[in-house]
């Protein structure tokens, strides 16, 4: 078991040094267009007068100030470095086809451009770009309610079932514990009779403090049918340098009356079917077919997800709802133009669907990992509210 998990664990690690790999030419490349472009602003060009070492001296002033960034926060500067070259580049295109459109020659603009010592496309690149981050940001660190709601044949056992899903909060990364307990208020005031964890709870930047914390407020929350957890890939730490490990963290989820659901089925009211998957990057889960076998067709099955990646399989065991997360929604707008296929999965990145008999659902997550913009979605809970069709009421 150890040396499949090390494997695992390899195979991940070999991914994030192509990501960064990646991240480090995407880095080069757009300081190095960036640099160019800053050269053609007007206030450059008064600096500098008619000496081209200077102006690319002067210009080099920005790009420094990029480079301390990047030492504070690889990630987030090289997503706001790359996203402001590739629309700079695709500005300067479409400018250059109006132009033509328009039949002013490239000279004629240059000495207009010269002469009044304005850069438009720089400037309304610029105010994009600010107004663009901005907004991710603003989307990244406040969450909002996202309401489903879906009717069952089934005899639930009463007439409407309200399930509060939580996912992806990765306590540490845009709140603390203390953070969580506040977002658990806003939850518990839904009154649902059921929460559902899945996945990506803590993360390898969660402290013990906070994970207490966030423990607690579990504690605290009421739930009638119960609170429910499931593994996603980061709850058990990639590294060895958080200082709880998992079992500290299974020891205060169930002390918080947490189940722990890890390829294991948990009726609920007679009538209800809870069934919570490992992580596919464990390598001991089981298919969904063996988990669910033996359990009663007639009874509502739920599915408790983390990675949206087993559609297929889902919809052909007969289960009638499937939670996800992971995703984070897609995160950004470009990321969201590619879907599923980007993240391995043959599900969706978000939001709702029907195959077959099975509705499936994935929350972009009440925070982010490394990201800290969202500007293809927004954070996220979500509230199920299940009704019994007109045949049971």
């Amino acid at each position: 078991m150890n040396g499949a998990l090390n494997n695992v664990k390899g195979i991940y690690m070999g991914i994030w040094a192509v990501i960064f790999g990646g991240m480090g030419i995407g880095a080069v490349v757009s300081l190095v267009f960036l640099w160019t472009r800053f050269q053609k602003f007007g206030i450059v060009g008064k600096i500098a007068g008619d000496k081209k070492w200077l102006r690319r001296v002067a210009a080099l002033f920005p790009m420094l100030i990029f480079i301390v960034f990047l030492c504070l926060d690889l990630i987030n500067t090289v997503i706001v470095l790359v996203h402001m070259a590739i629309y700079w580049a695709l500005a300067e295109l479409i400018a250059r086809i109006i132009r033509k459109l328009r039949k002013k020659s490239q000279t004629e603009v240059d000495a207009a451009v010269k002469e009044k010592h304005i850069y438009i496309v720089g400037i309304l690149v610029l105010c994009f770009e600010l107004i663009y981050f901005t907004a991710g940001w603003y989307l990244d660190h406040h969450v909002w309610e996202t309401d489903y709601q879906l009717e069952t044949t089934k005899d639930l056992g009463m007439e409407n079932l309200r399930i509060a899903q939580v996912t992806d909060s990765h306590v540490c990364a845009t709140f603390d514990g203390e953070g969580f307990a506040e977002h658990m208020k806003s939850i518990q005031a839904t009154q649902p009779d059921m929460l559902v964890i899945t996945g990506d709870f803590v993360d390898d930047n969660t402290t013990k403090t906070d994970m207490i914390r966030s423990c607690q407020a579990l504690k605290d929350f009421e739930a009638p049918l119960g609170k429910y957890f499931i593994y996603g890939n980061h709850d058990k730490g990639y590294f060895e340098y958080r200082d709880f490990t998992a079992n500290d963290l299974e020891n205060y989820l169930a002390d918080a009356g947490v189940v722990i659901l890890k390829d294991q089925v948990e009726l609920i009211n007679e009538k209800i079917y809870v069934v919570g998957r490992k992580d596919r990057s464990d390598p001991d889960r089981e298919k969904i077919g063996d988990i669910i076998s033996e359990l009663d067709p007639s009874k509502y099955i739920i599915i408790l997800n983390h990675q949206p990646n087993d559609y297929e399989e889902e919809a052909a065991s007969g289960a009638d709802l499937v939670l996800s997360g992971h995703t984070h929604g897609g995160q950004m707008f470009e990321i969201n133009l590619l879907g599923a296929p980007l993240f391995g999965s043959n599900g969706r990145t978000y939001g709702i669907e029907t195959r077959d008999k099975t509705t499936f659902i994935v929350s972009s997550g009440i925070s982010d990992w490394a990201i800290k913009f969202k500007t293809g979605t927004k954070s996220e809970f979500c509230i199920i509210d299940l009704q019994m069709a007109q045949i049971y009421k």
